[in-house]
């Protein structure tokens, strides 16, 4: 495959390029051995490309990816200011073939440089891939939106989520819509509830200047969590094509909203205290640094949501992600819970709980919780489980993410529209918590969650 497109990573010296970009790519030139591309850097750092090439072998390194570097046809650094038209202008006149603009910088800075482009000749066929989050809520993504359009056209702009690369969260896909089985009950007659969970033992892990702004319920629910949501529940796509895909998520989003109309009895916060995951302590989240107190800023967020269509009406669908959790949070997952038997015949004892549906995020397994006859007593029910082990897929997620951008495939991409729905489901909540009319309840670090939430 010639390498017909140079990848611009705008932040080549930050964490995000490092510690996740360049390793994806090696992991994606080994799995692909016929790919090439033309690499650029880009960052504020004064780096030679000799540090820049040892960079990029480093990080090929860490995935067992060493013989990608022979893969990329060519790979410099510049130091750029990206907020500035001519410093982006000269990064794209270098480029060969089509250029791919990765922001990987806070999003006050790609914003700048979005408008920044505004004073740049953009080549034809130019990708811009922008990390969430997309905004700061519905009216900034709508204007961010209006300013990206200007410059490319929408099939052109990834906005990353790098979730929608989980090989979990594809195999939701596959589960859903080919197996008859699944299919036929995926609605609200057979389905009486669905939770999309995502606990993270780490803490805050400095970054406060991010996160003490955005919290939880942006970080995690606006960002990710809604768009897994939207796989779950969407409509059967006629394809898997970036244009059926995208209307499908885009839809459900549109139907979204908080249950019943009420964030307050619908939505909880809290925020970590003092305690300890293992052999690590945490100090209480107020005591970390750069975290301002008064912020109010949760760790933990969850709210009920509907999708408000014939399909899912009346099915209450939780969406929960919090900092510092213990391991009795459990894992990542999304679990549907399926509904009672209309009928359970006089005579059966033991368990007869409804059937669970589990897919973990993390590790990545699908199970399905079941009530059977027992041994001893064939009349009396007890729980299996079955299990499947998914693997860890072929690439990781960014590896997918990249492949999207360098193949101009954008399936996995986060459409504009979609973006501004994420923010305007939200935004109730939002309001709620800020007038203070929800308690910021809190918990020790290594629990799981506030005791009297029940989790």
């Amino acid at each position: 495959m010639p390498a017909d497109t140079t990848l611009i990573i705008l932040g080549a010296s930050g964490d995000l390029t490092s510690r996740l970009l360049l390793p994806a790519l090696g992991q994606l030139l080994t799995r692909e051995p016929n790919r090439s591309l033309r690499l650029h850097g880009a960052g504020m750092e004064d780096w030679t490309d000799d540090h820049w090439r040892d960079v990029v072998r480093a990080s090929f390194a860490t995935m067992g990816a060493e013989g990608a570097f022979d893969k990329v046809a060519e790979t410099t650094y510049t130091r750029a200011d990206i907020t500035k038209a001519a410093d982006l202008q000269a990064l794209l006149d270098a480029a060969e073939g089509r250029p791919a603009l990765y922001f990987a910088v806070p999003p006050a800075v790609a914003e700048k440089a979005c408008v920044a482009l505004g004073d740049v000749t953009i080549p034809t066929g130019t990708i811009l891939a922008l990390e969430k989050p997309f905004g700061t809520d519905e009216a900034s993504a709508h204007a961010l939106n209006v300013q990206v359009a200007q410059h490319v056209p929408e099939n052109q702009v990834f906005r990353i989520d790098h979730f929608l690369g989980r090989s979990t969260v594809l195999n939701l896909l596959g589960v859903r819509f080919a197996n008859r089985l699944v299919e036929s009950v995926w609605s609200a007659d057979d389905i009486a509830a669905i939770t999309v969970d995502y606990p993270e033992k780490l803490g805050l892990e400095g970054r406060a200047g991010y996160y003490d702004q955005a919290g939880a319920l942006v970080d995690m629910i606006q960002s990710h969590l809604l768009q897994v949501m939207a796989f779950v529940t969407m409509e059967p796509p006629a394809s898997l094509d970036q244009l059926d895909l995208r209307d499908a998520t885009a839809a459900v989003l549109r139907a979204t909203h908080v249950w019943d109309d009420d964030p307050v009895k619908n939505s909880r916060r809290a925020r970590y205290t003092e305690g300890t995951i293992g052999d690590r302590h945490f100090p209480s989240y107020v005591d970390e640094p750069g975290v301002d107190p008064s912020r109010q800023t949760e760790t933990l967020a969850e709210m009920t949501v509907e999708v408000r269509t014939a399909r899912w009406q009346g099915v209450p669908i939780v969406l929960r992600s919090g900092k510092a959790l213990g391991p009795d949070a459990g894992d990542p997952a999304v679990t549907v819970t399926f509904k009672p038997v209309r009928h359970l015949p006089h005579g059966f004892i033991g368990e007869s709980d409804p059937s669970v549906l589990t897919f973990s995020l993390g590790p990545d397994t699908m199970s399905l919780g079941l009530n059977v006859n027992g041994a001893d007593d064939p009349l009396e029910l007890e729980r299996v489980t079955l299990a499947a082990d998914l693997g860890e897929g072929g690439m990781k997620a960014y590896g997918e993410v990249l492949s999207g951008i360098l193949d101009g495939d954008a399936m996995l991409a986060v459409r504009g529209d979609a973006a501004e729905q994420c923010w305007r489901i939200v935004q109730p909540v939002i309001d709620a918590w800020r007038a203070d009319e929800v308690p910021l309840d809190s918990y020790p670090a290594g629990t799981a969650g506030p005791a009297d939430w029940g989790l």
